[in-house]
């Protein structure tokens, strides 16, 4: 088998079983000290005097033609509904991430507003039903795959956005820097961020009864797409077991439709090797399928966040993670905090256990939630100057404490008090690096 990159014929590897465990142990945690960190932002995009309404995609099309010649630092990517994406690079600190994206999300502002456009920081869309953008392959083969549990998928696809932090993994041997620790404390403290940062309360203009209604869908959506692997001592191999026994989301083709099997794991996959042999890029591709609230990627990537009101209302959840994984201090507290969440798992896999589901529907009126918030907003608050963070930043953490965490609400509060809160949204003071 072969493929055409840059117009040669490059050899496509298939693989085993054993090989593809070998693989995928080796490279989804790449651990030494931490030092960097990143960020992915997604947006909402809408038209600033006519939020409701659904923008043409011929409009979007021109915008985004458009920013493809502006030159960024950030990866800029559209998402199947016509969201956008910036995707930093890795960073050595907070504050360079934080300078960098501010940077660009100033530019991408730039040419929207001349449009008429603006990007929106909300977790799932208020008005609009799920309407694809992007017609491209790989999304038709996703929708036919997601529809098989629902309607879920679609709205996953197209109306919701998320701010995802990136950290390094950690060190190999054990302790608060350690990755087991980091692992284990990336999905119990993801409870917590889940609950802090909800800010997606409404579909179809009407409250749902969750907080974050983008969780809700992501937890319809099932455990083997959307869920975690169980949580042990040994991350490495509970993740290559995951990846192995989920089910594969298609078949690519070099023309036509790609095929999309149904219940057929990759596993069973590389054993039967129908409809063709797996190879080395399927592997690569079937680990991009998979959408755990913490994903793996040599790096951890924490995927349950929702997209934050106001132009830098992301930055919050940037600082406050950093903080509370890179400081051994805030760690260590973070991790004490959380410890007794554990219990409301039931033994259950992110986001599929009681935790998530309280942290997305109650989110800090939650009495537990809100205390673990409390302690871990407290301790990221005084690690920031540790790690670097600048005033602005420090500032914003701890209005963001006073305004939502000391008070056990969280931004879907205040769409959910104001008829018309989905079209203003609450803006918070502005933050600059």
């Amino acid at each position: 088998m072969s493929e055409a990159v840059g117009g040669c014929i490059q050899p496509r590897t298939t693989v085993t079983e054993a090989e593809v465990e070998a693989l995928v142990h080796g490279i989804c945690f790449k651990t030494g000290p931490p030092r960097r960190l990143g960020v992915e932002v997604e947006w909402l995009v809408h038209d600033t005097h006519a939020p409701r309404l659904p923008v043409a995609p011929e409009r979007l099309e021109a915008v985004y033609a458009a920013l493809r010649t502006v030159p960024l630092r950030s990866a800029l990517t559209v998402e199947p509904g016509g969201q956008l994406e910036l995707s930093s690079l890795p960073a050595a600190s907070l504050t360079e991430c934080v300078g960098a994206v501010s940077a660009d999300l100033d530019a991408v502002r730039a040419v929207l507003r001349d449009d008429g456009l603006a990007l929106v920081g909300l977790g799932h869309d208020p008005w609009q039903a799920p309407r694809r953008f992007l017609r491209q392959p790989r999304y038709d083969a996703m929708e036919t795959c997601l529809d098989r549990t629902g309607p879920a998928g679609r709205f996953m696809m197209c109306t919701s956005a998320s701010v995802q932090v990136c950290l390094d993994a950690g060190q190999e041997e054990p302790g608060p820097l350690g990755h087991v620790r980091r692992w284990w404390l990336a999905h119990h403290l993801g409870a917590v961020l889940l609950a802090a940062f909800a800010n997606s309360p409404l579909a179809g203009d009407r409250p749902t009864g969750w907080r974050s209604t983008r969780q809700l869908r992501w937890t319809q959506i099932g455990t083997g797409r959307a869920g975690g692997p169980a949580l042990d001592s040994d991350p490495r191999g509970a993740w290559t077991r995951h990846v192995l026994d989920a089910p594969v989301m298609c078949v690519r083709r070099d023309g036509g439709p790609w095929d999309v099997p149904e219940g057929m794991t990759f596993r069973e996959w590389t054993r039967n090797r129908t409809p063709r042999a797996p190879t080395r890029e399927d592997l690569d591709y079937h680990l991009t399928t998979l959408f755990p609230p913490v994903r793996p990627r040599g790096h951890l990537e924490l995927r349950m966040i929702d997209a934050q009101p106001g132009d830098d209302g992301w930055i919050v959840p940037l600082a406050v993670t950093a903080a509370l994984f890179d400081d051994p201090e805030a760690t260590e507290t973070a991790y004490r905090s959380v410890k007794p969440l554990a219990e409301r798992t039931l033994g259950l896999r992110a986001p599929h256990n009681p935790l998530y589901q309280d942290a997305a529907r109650l989110a800090l009126t939650d009495p537990e939630l809100r205390e673990a918030a409390v302690t871990c907003f407290t301790a990221a608050l005084g690690a920031l100057p540790r790690v670097g963070a600048t005033p602005a930043v420090t500032d914003a953490v701890a209005g963001y404490l006073d305004r939502y965490v000391l008070r056990g609400r969280c931004p879907a509060d205040d769409l959910l008090e104001m008829p018309d809160g989905a079209s203003r949204g609450p803006h918070g003071r502005e933050i600059r690096p």
